[in-house]
């Protein structure tokens, strides 16, 4: 008997695991996102799938007949939380979500996040800079580097308020990295 609580398995590997082209784009993914292996990655393209896969099948619903009650309803829930997230854009239809690819996801991480908003100098050091706390949203400390932000909530990403890195003169701050470049 298993633990109740455990998880299962979140992602889905590919079905073929041997193409060169796949395995050439899927690490050239990896390392434009500094993503730790590869699962992260496959974890990004089945959050894909399956908002792919629910549009695919509104969309069949909506051919035989205007989409009514809980058909409609989950398109909206579904086209809000993509909007809510920044994947499309405000006016979006379901036909948008089928244009979609997994580097949409991945630029919505916070790992990602943090290295864009120049709170670290590389994708591996906001990754670290968030595995050892010293990251918060809105005053709340995450160590979670995949964890995909709203937009809302990407513009409260800052350092955790007792992290050393608070501090203008860390040697590890971009900032001051930019600063001392200039200095010399």
């Amino acid at each position: 008997m298993v633990y109740p609580g455990k998880k299962r398995k979140s992602y889905d590997t590919p079905k073929h695991p041997w193409q060169a082209s796949r395995m050439a784009n899927e690490v050239d993914l990896i390392k434009k996102y500094g993503l730790r292996n590869k699962k992260e990655l496959w974890k990004a393209d089945s959050i894909l799938r399956r908002y792919r896969a629910d549009a695919r099948r509104l969309l069949a619903d909506s051919a035989e007949a205007e989409l009514t009650g809980h058909a409609k309803t989950e398109a909206d829930q579904i086209l809000s939380r993509l909007i809510r997230y920044s994947m499309i854009k405000g006016d979006a239809e379901i036909d948008d979500i089928l244009a979609l690819n997994t580097e949409v996801i991945l630029e919505r991480r916070l790992q990602t996040l943090v290295h864009r908003l120049g709170l670290a100098r590389t994708p591996k050091q906001a990754r670290q800079f968030i595995t050892h706390g010293h990251i918060a949203i809105d005053g709340k400390k995450l160590t979670v580097p995949g964890m995909l932000v709203s937009k809302q909530d990407e513009m409260m990403i800052d350092y955790y308020g007792t992290s050393p890195m608070t501090t203008e003169s860390h040697p590890e701050r971009p900032a001051q990295i930019a600063s001392s470049l200039v200095e010399e």
